[in-house]
């Protein structure tokens, strides 16, 4: 039997990156995500791997760089102004097409707003970021399990296409508390002959974003949105619940995603055909099953814990056909069933 176990959120999201084979974590303490980094201070050096609290987020992120740059699995953590410093280093790291993991652990803003958490970094998540055509891959999770089990994927997703991942949750899910299934470890990491491992007895490698021509930089940035064209092909993920018969849609992620199951289930209890669409990638987003659904007819409720951001992606997926009713909340004030349910019951 696999091993159970009782675990919160930012635990879950540490244990899955030692699982993965994460070799090098750098971070720097800011609520709510500092249990992660203390986890990490304590785990790494049992693992005999290499752990450093460091300066600042822009240290941590370009440590990052470098220890990927060299072969590591490499990881940082943060929250919402953390992550905000770190957007240059990302899109050094995307532009040099090197694989790395970061963890948003979303708080409230703008600005230093408050610890609780909030979803305001949506556009900032699923939009680049930093300077420059690029994307990340973007993960939801909404369960203690998926922050573990995304994490990994993250790790195999950002090797796959040698980009950054990046797992985006609230805060309320980083602090959570549930069982958790502990997966096997990963025992086979792929090789990275790109790497930066010294050049004895091969040609040296070079890492870096730069093109001093800029007759040469369309051609680098060409292949990194056609790496992206794959994701978009390949990567979609995105759970679908009571979809078969619904006439509304509930389009949530992350712990509003939960809040939103117990609000389908009270409609359906009040006779009302109600689904949810939960994406697990944010980017690339599932603009697809959003748009079939809309072609049946069906009217959409979008929960979030914002000013009102991934309604932006669901208006394109479904663009003027349908009716959209956005229920939200922000400033870190949680979401709940009962705010979702009167929507729902407005639109029905």
């Amino acid at each position: 039997m696999p091993e159970r176990t009782l675990m919160g959120g930012n635990i879950a999201i540490a244990e899955g990156a030692i699982l993965a084979g994460c070799g090098a974590y750098f971070g720097y303490p800011i609520t709510p995500q500092n249990d992660l980094l203390e986890h990490m201070a304590k785990r790494m050096p049992e693992e005999d791997r290499i752990f450093l609290q460091t300066e600042s987020e822009l240290a941590a992120i370009n440590m990052v760089y470098g220890a990927a740059a060299a072969g590591f699995r490499s990881m940082t953590s943060t929250s919402s102004p953390g992550f905000s410093l770190q957007q240059e280093g990302i899109s050094y790291m995307a532009g040099s097409e090197i694989p790395a993991v970061i963890a948003n652990i979303m708080r409230a803003g703008p600005g230093l707003g408050n610890i609780g958490g909030a979803q305001g970094d949506y556009m900032q998540c699923t939009r680049g970021g930093g300077h420059g055509d690029y994307y990340l891959i973007t993960l939801a999770p909404s369960s203690v399990q998926d922050m573990l089990d995304y994490t990994m994927l993250a790790f195999e997703l950002a090797d796959k296409y040698r980009n950054p991942v990046l797992v985006m949750a609230d805060g309320f899910l980083g602090q959570v508390v549930e069982s958790v299934v502990i997966r096997d470890r990963v025992k086979k990491l792929p090789e990275k002959k790109w790497a930066i491992t010294g050049a004895a007895g091969r040609p040296k490698n070079i890492i870096n974003s730069f093109e001093m021509n800029p007759m040469d930089h369309p051609a680098r940035i060409k292949l990194i949105l056609q790496k992206f064209e794959r994701m978009k092909r390949n990567e979609v993920r995105y759970e679908g619940l009571e979809l078969e018969d619904a006439d509304i849609v509930l389009v949530a992620y992350g712990s509003v995603a939960r809040s939103a199951m117990t609000a389908m289930q009270k409609a359906r209890l009040h006779k009302i055909k109600v689904g949810l669409l939960r994406p697990i990638t944010v980017l690339p987003f599932p603009y697809q099953p959003l748009s079939d659904l809309a072609g049946r007819g069906c009217k959409f409720v979008v929960a979030e814990m914002s000013a009102g951001q991934m309604v932006e992606d669901v208006r394109i997926a479904v663009g003027n056909r349908n009716e959209i009713k956005l229920v939200n909340s922000w400033g870190g004030v949680p979401l709940t069933a009962d705010e979702i349910f009167e929507a729902i019951d407005l639109l029905a």
